[in-house]
Order: structure tokens, then sequence, then C-alpha cells
């Protein structure tokens, strides 16, 4: 069975493990683990921002910067099939009392001309527009990368508006590499960034949120008040350190499976988009089946993966699946039948 799911499936390498198992910890809630802090450092200097903060969960640390740079009533913009308005449980109106105000992208890039469209004056009339939520790379949309030019545009945009960019950089090591770009080249864009540890790097948990000192100083408590206050995590963070340390480079040979796999799929009832990440979403309508029947018959053939949507299916290549999987998951879907 090869697991496409997500690169979330991964597991920890044998030298997170040692790290890991040798790693000098402390009481975190007092800010006394030494590798947690040391994580914050290192991660925040790649990003080239003021601090950074550890959270057990990307979903977390993207709602608690929600919650610093909004208040209840407000509006926040973000594209009509990003993670924030999917796949977090409308977090935003339970936690921070906001509501979305989805924008259309193009294959989920949000591009200047479509805040503009979006975005309203403030006015006592209807809720305040407070902040932009970008996401880098897109989930549900292939695992696409935000151009640097259309990042600069929309930084300027919000600077004209007056408003932060909160970017959900699950995947930002994979736009980076894909870009041949630092990370820093991409975050210099966003007041507050998140990147999660625990997907293409491979760490077991963890995310990392970064932005100003003093916003940092807020996230803390909100982070504390969601039940995010942890003690020796130390053993978690050297984990992560690792991670941003090693696993970022051979992102990009996740980048060139994935690529191998859309190829693979030519001349068949398959449509997919050239992947620029390690996301491959695959479209079975000319099948005449529906994305679960199909995810259905790749598991028997021993292939998982998840649905998109009701015609899409999505494969993700990460560390644990090489060439051998790849090259089964083509067979599998050319074995099909449909």
């Amino acid at each position: 069975m090869f697991d496409f799911r997500s690169d979330t499936v991964t597991k920890p390498t044998p030298a997170m493990r040692e790290a890991m198992a040798k790693a000098e910890v402390g009481d975190d809630v007092f800010g006394e683990d030494p590798t947690v802090n040391r994580l914050q450092e290192v991660v925040a200097w790649k990003l080239r921002k003021e601090a950074g903060l550890f959270f057990p969960s990307g979903t977390m640390a993207n709602q608690v910067a929600i919650k610093c740079w909004t208040e209840a009533g407000d509006e926040i913009l973000l594209e009509r099939r990003s993670h924030i308005l999917n796949y977090e449980l409308a977090a935003f109106a339970v936690v921070s009392g906001v509501m979305p105000r989805p924008v259309e992208g193009e294959r989920g890039i949000i591009r200047v001309a479509a805040l503009g469209r979006e975005f309203r004056p403030k006015s006592y009339l209807f809720s305040a527009p407070s902040l932009i939520c970008l996401e880098d790379t897109t989930n549900m949309t292939g695992g696409t990368c935000y151009p640097l030019t259309v990042l600069k545009e929309n930084r300027a945009f919000a600077t004209e508006t007056g408003i932060p960019i909160h970017l959900d950089g699950a995947r930002l090591f994979n736009a980076a590499v894909a870009q041949k770009v630092e990370p820093f080249e991409i975050t210099q864009y966003a007041d507050s960034v998140m990147v999660c540890l625990s997907k293409g790097l491979a760490a077991p948990v963890g995310s990392v949120l970064c932005g100003p000192a003093d916003f940092i100083e807020k996230a803390r408590k909100w982070r504390k008040l969601l039940g995010g206050g942890m003690r020796q995590v130390g053993v978690l963070a050297a984990a992560g350190l690792v991670a941003v340390q090693t696993m970022v480079d051979r992102l990009a040979e996740d980048h060139e499976l994935a690529k191998t796999l859309a190829a693979g799929l030519q001349g068949t009832r398959f449509r997919c988009e050239v992947p620029e990440t390690n996301i491959v979403i695959i479209d079975v309508r000319e099948t005449g089946k529906g994305s679960d029947a199909i995810a259905g018959l790749l598991e028997k053939a021993g292939i998982r993966c998840v649905l998109a949507d009701a015609s899409r299916v999505r494969l993700v290549t990460h560390c644990d699946v090489g060439k051998e999987a790849v090259a089964a998951a083509i067979e599998a879907f050319r074995n099909l039948k449909v």
C-alpha cells in the first residue's frame, strides 16, 4: 500500500528520532525550553521576522493570527478554496467572531484586481475588512505558488488600504524550493506567516507562527487560551529543528515525482495540470464515475488518495513515497476498469 493522501503521513527520520531522544527541555509555558526557543529563533530568522512561536498545529497558528489581527465583527478576505475557509471548521467565526469574504483566485492565486473587486471601504453599514489571508502553496488547487510579482502587488494593495496580510505558508518551503528563492523572499510581503513542519519536512508535529515581536507576544496569550500552552515540548521542537535544517532542499525530489506522476497519466481519461510542487489534482469526470468511486478502486489497487471534490482526487508526493510508489500509482490509474 502506497500512501499519497498527504505529506502529513510522513514518519520522522532517524535523525529526528535521535534528536528527540537527546533534546534539552524545560517548561515552555515559562519560556524555559531551550530547544523550543532555538526552533523559534531559527524559523523567524529564515523568514526574516522579528519573532516566532511554536504551535501544535497549523490550524491553531492560523486562527491565533486571525485573532490577533482582527476584532469581532470584522471581515477577512481569502481565496474561496483556501484551507482556512474550507478545512478549519469555521474557527475564525467561533474564535474571532469574524466573517469571511471569499475571493475568486486563479488556481488559488489571488490577484490584486480580485482583491479590489471584493474590498469594501469602511462604513457603519457593513463589517470592516481587516485582514487578507493568502495561501502559499495552494492546497486544493494543485500546489501552485504565488509569483513574487503578485505578492508584491498584493502587498502594495494591503499597505494602501491599511490592512495586514497573513500568509498560510503550510507548504511555504515547497514554494521557495520550486521558485528557487529563499523563504524570506516570499514572506517579506506578509505581516505574519505560519509554516508547517509536519508536512513535506517530515517532522511528527508542529508549526511556527512568525511576525512582529508584539504580535507574537499577543499570540502567546491566545495560544494559551486555546489550550496550546505546552510544557517540555522541546522533544517535538527538536524534530522540527532537524526538519528545517536538513529536509528543505530534498523537497525538489517530491516536485519531480509529482511531475512524473502527472506525465504518466497523459493519454488516459484522467486529466491534471502539470504540478508546480508536490500536489497532483486529477479530474476523473471523463471516466463517468465520481471521485469517491475512483478513490475506492485505487485503494483496492494499493494506492491511497483523498477526494478534492466530487470529480477530482488528490495525490501528494513526499519523502516516504519514491519512484516505485509513483510507478505503481501510474500503473494503477492506467489499469482501472472504468
